[in-house]
């Protein structure tokens, strides 16, 4: 080994400005979080198998519109479940 020697620094301290930024951000991120599109009630998972052909238009036409697949398909099942 060589008698080489590396200084270390202090530890480093958080200056004003950047622990105020994350305060604001903390106070102010519910302001900035989207609301959620449905009510508040408790979402169920619900996963099916489909096609790939079918999977990938579905997916594209989602794309194309700017839609999610999930929005899509709840409304789909949505009409579906309130039909006589």
């Amino acid at each position: 080994m060589s008698g080489k020697k590396i200084q270390i620094g202090g530890k480093p301290t958080a200056s004003r400005a950047a622990a105020g930024n994350a305060d604001e951000w903390v106070t102010n991120r519910a302001a900035s979080a989207t609301a959620p599109a449905e009510s508040a009630e408790k979402m169920k998972r619900l996963t099916i198998d489909v096609a790939e052909s079918l999977h990938r238009d579905i997916k594209r036409k989602c794309a194309d519109e700017g839609v999610k697949i999930a929005d899509v398909a709840r409304e789909l099942l949505r009409e579906w479940s309130r039909k006589s």
